[in-house]
């Protein structure tokens, strides 16, 4: 694990309790798990008897390995007493959750991380490149028979964003000169250089994931960005934001 405090941005309030944030994990099971478990020490030792609030950023599953214990974990925590857990809807889950519903219309998926996901499952991804729709229907079927139904019902009740004081959170980001609260679902999930490049893309400071660079998250006095390609670098990203300003951990994989 490795560890770094910031300042925060001036002014910033972040509410009462404690908050933390876990960039895109697709997939990364294990860094999940150590973060979880961080953030549980953490929020304990900091803030004894105050429940913390936990925002996932999205894309929880594709390109890493092991989607459907993250999932599983997630659902886990979605019902746990012991801590506040928002979990918002990125690219990747509005993706699968299409495919399960209309797989002949989005194959596609499973060139976008799909195909890993299907694995984690056990389900084979086809041979072919192109799969035609009886073979996509097929497949989607498949999965069925043996993903969860609190995995699918967790897709179906993602967030799109989540406020704490002056924080905002959402996946991709947002666009600039648009009202927070009329914010389209598809930036929201999907945008990208309108908003990365806009010196000050909402009247919040906003908390993102979806575009990442390096294993470096981007602290910005307008906007952090948490995604650290964890599938590729083998580094995912958790914030913690107080009153003492801003600690950055990353789990980090072996070697």
């Amino acid at each position: 694990m490795r560890h770094e405090r910031h300042a925060a941005p001036a002014g910033a309030r972040a509410g009462d309790r404690p908050l933390y944030a876990i960039g895109d994990v697709h997939g990364c099971y294990d860094h999940l798990h150590a973060l979880l478990a961080w953030v549980a020490r953490d929020a304990g030792e900091r803030s004894p008897g105050l429940a913390p609030v936990l925002v996932l950023l999205g894309d929880y599953v594709d390109r890493g390995p092991d989607s459907a214990k993250v999932l599983a974990a997630l659902a886990w925590l979605a019902r746990s007493s012991a801590i506040t857990a928002r979990l918002l809807e990125g690219n990747h889950e509005a993706m699968f959750r299409l495919f399960m519903e209309r797989p002949a219309a989005h194959g596609q998926w499973l060139r976008y991380g799909g195909s890993e996901t299907l694995r984690s499952y056990g389900v084979e991804p086809p041979a072919e490149e192109e799969p035609g729709a009886a073979a996509l229907t097929a497949l989607r079927d498949r999965l069925f028979d043996v993903m969860p139904v609190a995995h699918f019902r967790l897709l179906e009740r993602l967030e799109p964003m989540v406020r704490v004081g002056d924080y905002t959170f959402v996946h991709a980001g947002v666009r600039p000169g648009v009202s927070l609260r009329a914010q389209q679902r598809d930036d929201l999930l999907w945008i990208r250089d309108d908003f990365l490049e806009h010196p000050r893309p909402a009247e919040t400071i906003v908390v993102h994931g979806h575009t990442w660079a390096s294993e470096r998250p981007v602290l910005l006095p307008h906007r952090i960005g948490l995604d650290t390609g964890a599938y590729e670098t083998g580094v995912l990203t958790a914030l913690r934001i107080d009153r003492e300003g801003l600690a950055v951990v990353q789990a980090v994989a072996a070697g």
